[in-house]
């Protein structure tokens, strides 16, 4: 297989038959050994984390598609750690959509001085960020995507609206096993000049509490796989 390209969370291969492999690894987000899946940089490993995100994935992506909810998935392999998934181009040199129930994190890093840690934000709160490290993964707006070509006022609230509707379907399977999402992050790409969600749905990408204390990423997957 030909390797396309190395990522913080997972590597990339190319597949014959034109569809995509991606392999997961077991780092993680964060900053200073602390889980974060708000920062932008690789700041933790945890063992077997790869396998979970990917058994995540699959838990939440079979979801979507009950609900009629296009996504790049086609199969996986957990004991490979491996998801073949649809090719998909990804807006401008990548693009992260975060969906916020609950001003927490980076929001508040930001935004602190006008609202208080752990605010509902009734809704939710769609941003987007390009994918940059070495400028802190910037926020971006829907008029300056559109100024920058990366994308077309139609293909934004595309995003937008999925972001929405998966984020609500999410958080309502998580509720059913007692736990809150306050935010999680997503990517989209578009595949024959479709957008649809790629990439991955997995605990390392989500913020979610039970009973007000934040869940660690392999917890929180034992709790959504009931291992």
């Amino acid at each position: 297989m030909k390797k396309l390209y190395e990522g913080k969370t997972k590597n990339v291969f190319e597949l014959e038959n034109g569809n995509v492999l991606l392999e997961f690894k077991d780092d993680c987000t964060g900053k200073d050994g602390v889980f974060d899946p708000g920062e932008n940089q690789v700041g933790i490993k945890i063992a077997g984390i790869g396998k979970a995100n990917l058994e995540t994935s699959i838990h939440f992506f079979e979801i979507l598609k009950k609900e009629g909810i296009k996504t790049h998935y086609v199969s996986a392999n957990v004991e490979n750690a491996t998801m073949e998934v649809l090719p998909a181009k990804v807006f401008g040199h990548g693009l992260e959509v975060v969906c916020r129930l609950v001003a927490t994190g980076s929001f508040i890093r930001r935004y602190g001085e006008y609202i208080a840690d752990g605010t509902k934000l009734p809704g939710g709160y769609v941003e987007m960020t390009f994918k940059n490290d070495a400028l802190g993964d910037p926020l971006v707006t829907e008029d300056g995507l559109v100024a920058l070509g990366v994308m077309d006022h139609a293909q934004y609230q595309s995003i937008k609206a999925q972001t929405l509707k998966i984020t609500n379907v999410v958080a309502a399977d998580l509720k059913k096993m007692g736990l809150d999402l306050y935010d999680i992050k997503f990517e989209f790409g578009y595949n024959k000049d479709e957008v649809i969600l790629i990439d991955e749905i997995a605990s390392g990408n989500m913020r979610v509490y039970k009973d007000g204390h934040i869940v660690d990423p392999m917890e929180l997957t034992k709790i959504i796989l009931k291992k």
